[in-house]
């Protein structure tokens, strides 16, 4: 269920940004870099717990 919550956050932002015509702060391949890196950390924490 939270996977759904936060993907349906992501898109509201998403839409919101594009409403206002908001640039991304990051470059697109920064961003993926650290939004991989948030589901890899994510990842192993919920492996140890």
């Amino acid at each position: 269920m939270e996977y759904l919550q936060a993907l349906g956050a992501g898109a509201v932002v998403g839409v919101m940004y594009a409403a206002l015509r908001v640039k991304s702060p990051a470059p697109p391949l920064i961003a993926l870099v650290g939004l991989a890196g948030m589901l890899v950390g994510f990842g192993v924490l919920d492996a140890l717990a």
